[in-house]
């Protein structure tokens, strides 16, 4: 869990730096990333939240390949 909160803290440093300089793809990749983290902690609906944060910005930027990858990940969280 130690490990994982750090990554917790490294991700949401990045976020308003990201935020910051406008980039919509890299802060959706970290929405996703904090996602996955929240879902490996067994907090399902944290993780969908940010997932579901994610999702539109991955649609805006025509990232499609992470607009699969996270719709996968909400159907994983929906399967466990």
């Amino acid at each position: 869990v130690g490990e994982k909160q750090t990554a917790l803290d490294y991700y949401n440093q990045a976020l308003p730096l990201l935020r910051a300089v406008g980039d919509r793809g890299g802060k959706a990749t970290t929405l996703n990333n904090i996602g996955a983290v929240y879902d490996s902690l067994g907090e399902k609906q944290t993780a969908l939240d940010y997932y579901n944060q994610a999702l539109p910005l991955l649609r805006a930027v025509g990232d499609r390949r992470g607009e699969a990858t996270t719709l996968n990940n909400i159907g994983g969280v929906y399967s466990d």
